[in-house]
């Protein structure tokens, strides 16, 4: 079994440390590592662990699996108010998400994620509930959504010379697995424009991946959903691992700031220290926002 590692676990502790024998939500529970920490250290009256894969759900149930006040919900959590409601939930004091993707999806080269491992190309959090694949929006979609996709969700100023590469290839034949669209992006940028710190194809997966899963209108649903469910006085924590994640929390508490519903408690974002990024290099971009219900 792959353990993930969850990041900036002090910091979630610290500021759940006032819910004790209270409902918490860990919203993306993936694997169950922040929801280990919160049940050992926080000791909430429940805590609802939901994910919208059915495998990693299962993962975490059996890490889990020596706890009893733990409740585990299958489901996207842009359907958070529908997943609580239908176990007699109405309202809760703390939610928790950490939209990085886990080490179960990147270790897995099946699953499509990973840059460094070959696989079909897939890229499904839910493969129980979503059609659309990494191989449809690769192989089927029109060229100018797919340059849109690649420039405005991976940040990628290659994405004309991407897409040209990729149309190219898909006339030839379909592009069927990761390494293949891996070595089409290799080629597309020149090599001496390759990122210093990330391998060159990591916005381009990142952007289709974010495509395949509607990441960020899930995310903005959720949001909105989440503070409606909060108690006043309740907390709602988020950890964001790119900008576009970043921008869209940061604005939604700034929103909800001056219409008086919240209270934001971190003016700039709580990041990982030094010591915990050259422990876990996944957590360098790290960024956690929490504001507080009114």
């Amino acid at each position: 079994m792959i353990i993930h590692k969850p990041v900036l676990v002090e910091d979630v502790i610290l500021n759940l440390a006032g819910y004790q024998g209270e409902i918490i939500v860990d919203a993306t529970c993936g694997e169950g590592g922040h929801s280990e920490y919160i049940l050992e250290r926080v000791k909430p009256s429940l805590l609802v662990a939901i994910d919208q894969d059915i495998e990693i759900l299962q993962v975490a149930r059996e890490r889990l699996k020596g706890y009893e006040n733990v409740k585990f919900l299958y489901g996207n959590f842009s359907k958070i108010d529908e997943l609580l409601k239908r176990e007699g939930i109405e309202e809760v004091s703390a939610i928790l998400m950490d939209l990085g993707i886990s080490s179960y999806h990147l270790e897995d080269g099946e699953r499509g994620f990973s840059i460094h491992k070959d696989g079909p190309l897939d890229m499904r959090m839910d493969r129980a509930g979503n059609i659309l694949t990494a191989y449809r929006v690769v192989n089927e979609y029109p060229p100018g959504r797919l340059e849109e996709i690649i420039r405005e969700y991976g940040e990628e100023r290659w994405a004309k010379a991407i897409v040209r590469a990729i149309v190219e290839r898909r006339k030839e034949k379909p592009i069927r697995t990761t390494g293949e669209l891996r070595e089409i992006v290799e080629r597309a940028i020149p090599r001496r424009f390759w990122p210093r710190s990330i391998h060159p194809a990591t916005r381009t997966f990142q952007a289709i991946r974010i495509e395949v899963n509607r990441e960020l209108d899930a995310l903005k649903v959720a949001l909105t959903k989440s503070v409606g469910l909060l108690k006043s006085g309740g907390r709602i924590l988020v950890i964001t691992f790119h900008s576009l994640e970043d921008r869209i929390v940061k604005n939604f508490f700034k929103k909800c700031e001056l219409s008086g519903v919240g209270r934001i408690l971190t003016k700039k974002p709580i990041t990982p220290t030094q010591e915990e990024i050259m422990e876990n290099k996944r957590s360098r971009s790290a960024k956690l926002r929490i504001m507080e219900k009114l």
